[in-house]
């Protein structure tokens, strides 16, 4: 990925990402009232977060799943708040995303104001998600994914990560085209940490143009991971738990804006962050270095 600063930049939007589970590796069970959620909701707004992610089930690795009514009774409630409060201050230029695997939780969650489906199975863990996103018009994020939290660190097998990557990605994008998704509604996710190992995950995020080959905008969720954790502690790997080495989410937080700043060299549709100020912080460096360009 050569470095280059002189190229016009596309600014992404920030993607705010706001967890109401008891569960999620970095930041489970802080959020998982309304009242909290929402609060929370306003600290990622004066961040200048351009998209909520208000997720229900935790994807992190071995995470159990939970039944569709806890994951209705946790994000609904959240949902419904954050677009009374949106409406009542005018932020039509702000809008909620349904982080979820479920096709009637996203059916739900559109209902009580949400515009995007992150679906980070991409439609495989529902076959009915792809319908209501081509009923609803919401956009649908797709995201590579080979398998549920359990069962995902066994299916990393690639000979060519990022080729591999792009042609299963295809594959879902062909089949929500023939479901009735609208073609300019749908953006792709690499899957960064889904059925990766941490080699895995680099290399995918060093050679994107495979998936900008594809022709759809591209999401990049690299936000507090292992493999972002990994190259702060070497022995990461070999521990295989989120929570190994100690690496703070302030540490996190830190490398992952670093990135962020490095992938602006691509046309990104969006970048997905815990830390939105670190992130609006390294795009707003970006811009003044190539204003001099």
């Amino acid at each position: 990925m050569p470095t280059s600063f002189t190229a016009p930049m596309q600014t992404p939007k920030v993607m705010g990402v706001l967890n109401v589970t008891p569960d999620s590796f970095s930041d489970g069970g802080k959020f998982d009232s309304v009242e909290a959620a929402l609060d929370h909701a306003r600290v990622l707004l004066i961040g200048g977060a351009d998209v909520i992610d208000v997720g229900g089930e935790s994807t992190r690795p071995g995470a159990a799943r939970i039944s569709t009514d806890e994951e209705l009774a946790r994000v609904i409630p959240v949902i419904e708040a954050i677009n009374a409060e949106l409406m009542a201050t005018g932020r039509s230029d702000v809008q909620i995303s349904i982080d979820t695997m479920n096709a009637t939780t996203a059916l739900s969650a559109v209902a009580a104001g949400a515009k995007i489906i992150n679906d980070v199975s991409g439609g495989l863990a529902d076959e009915k998600m792809f319908a209501v996103a081509a009923a609803t018009g919401a956009t649908l994020v797709i995201s590579h994914w080979r398998g549920f939290s359990t069962e995902m660190d066994q299916l990393n097998q690639y000979l060519d990560v990022a080729r591999e990557v792009a042609i299963e990605l295809q594959g879902r994008i062909d089949a929500a085209l023939a479901a009735g998704v609208a073609k300019h509604k749908i953006v792709i996710d690499p899957g960064l940490g889904f059925a990766k190992d941490m080699d895995q995950n680099w290399k995918l995020v060093a050679r994107l143009d495979e998936l900008q080959k594809l022709g759809y905008p591209i999401l990049v969720g690299a936000s507090r991971k292992r493999f972002i954790a990994g190259v702060l502690d070497a022995g990461l790997e070999d521990a295989g738990s989120e929570s190994a080495g100690q690496i703070s989410n302030q540490r996190r937080d830190v490398a992952t804006a670093v990135l962020t700043a490095l992938l602006l060299q691509r046309p990104l549709w969006g970048v997905r962050v815990h830390n939105v100020v670190a992130t609006r912080d390294a795009i707003a460096v970006v811009q003044a270095l190539r204003a001099q360009g």
